[in-house]
């Protein structure tokens, strides 16, 4: 073949490449992996419309910026809660815009590996098919949550021993022992990162007498959160956050200082939650893989993972060691970047999906 025919060839098998695309499609978070590019995406699940249409005029990191503070022709919503699709049209133009972001120029429909909670029915899985089609996608597979969190871990999938995953998301934490490439035992719960933030709201709004929002709760997780002393941090137990928001009663603007321990406090249900999960995995898991999560210990991924303590906290309930994976907030997604990269290994893994 002439040179010139061959660097033509060359180049359209990279262009063909880089159209393959894995998405972790977060309640909280969505990232787009780009084959041959890694990671090219990560924004905010949100999408700005106008007021009683379907048009976008905002999505991703621009979008965030107006949660809480919309006047009354615009809404800020998020498309997913508890990691499965709740506004169908808002899921189609949002995905729509980050594949054409992370996809830019005009080809081809799309091939794409899309991450679902292991705990999502038969509606749900048609529901996010359908929204990825819509938005561009000529073939959808679908990869459950636990099995790329622990494939972008780079925990040992295949072998013939058990592995332990905790993935703790924005909306759904996911529990599972994997072996042999496939999920043995696991939990999906709706309990994440954003059912921590309105345990923290509730909380200020009944211990408190104080309403803040959201995105205020947010802040004050990542400033002084905590699930359990950590020995390294001594510091933490003193920490305080100011806090704004408006009285209960009376409706007047108002400062609050809360505490590293006021805030553990406000913490400890969704925790509790997530601890009873990996307990009742782990009664679940036949004897010898057992052993094996006994040796290997747990890992935990997911933005939830970054919580002071919370490692400590699982290890002493259950006497097995736990390890957060580095960079657990892409092991999601670098696990479905793997399955675009490597297909014809990994690609007993996934399901091609039809909408």
């Amino acid at each position: 073949m002439p040179q010139a025919s061959t660097d033509r060839a060359d180049r359209a098998d990279r262009t063909a490449s880089s159209r393959d695309i894995g998405i972790d499609l977060g309640t909280a978070n969505t990232l787009v992996y780009a084959r041959g590019h890694g990671i090219v995406l990560d924004e905010p699940s949100v999408v700005a419309v106008r007021t009683g249409t379907t048009t976008a005029l905002a999505v991703g990191t621009e979008a965030k910026e107006t949660l809480g503070r919309t006047p009354g022709s615009i809404t800020a919503i998020r498309p997913l809660r508890d990691g499965v699709i709740c506004d169908f049209e808002a899921a189609e133009e949002m995905i729509r815009h980050f594949v054409r972001k992370a996809v830019p120029g005009r080809r081809p429909r799309t091939r794409m590996v899309v991450c679902v909670p292991s705990g999502v029915t038969q509606v749900e899985r048609r529901a996010i098919v359908q929204a990825s089609t819509r938005a561009g996608a000529k073939t959808v597979h679908l990869i459950e949550e636990p099995m790329a969190a622990a494939i972008g871990a780079g925990l040992p999938v295949s072998e013939a021993r058990g592995s332990m995953v905790v993935d703790i998301g924005g909306g759904t934490s996911e529990v599972a022992v994997i072996c042999l490439g496939g999920i043995v035992t696991s939990r999906s719960l709706r309990v994440g990162g954003d059912r921590m933030d309105a345990a923290i709201t509730d909380h200020v709004r009944r211990e408190h007498a104080l309403l803040i929002g959201e995105r205020t709760a947010e802040d004050v997780k990542i400033a002084v959160g905590s699930a359990w002393p950590v020995p390294g941090l001594p510091e933490l137990e003193s920490r305080t956050h100011t806090v704004r928001g408006r009285e209960k009663v009376g409706g007047m603007p108002k400062t609050l200082e809360l505490t590293a321990l006021d805030v553990r406090a406000a913490l400890d249900e969704p925790v509790a939650a997530i601890i009873a999960a990996v307990r009742a995995t782990l009664e679940e898991c036949p004897p010898e893989l057992s052993g094996d999560v006994m040796e290997r210990g747990i890992t935990l991924t997911g933005g939830g993972a970054l919580l002071p303590g919370l490692d400590l906290r699982i290890a002493s309930a259950t006497g097995i060691p736990v390890f957060v994976a580095d960079a657990p907030l892409d092991c999601v997604v670098l696990g479905s970047g793997r399955c675009v990269e490597d297909m014809d290994t990994l690609g007993s893994l996934l399901a091609p999906a039809k909408p």
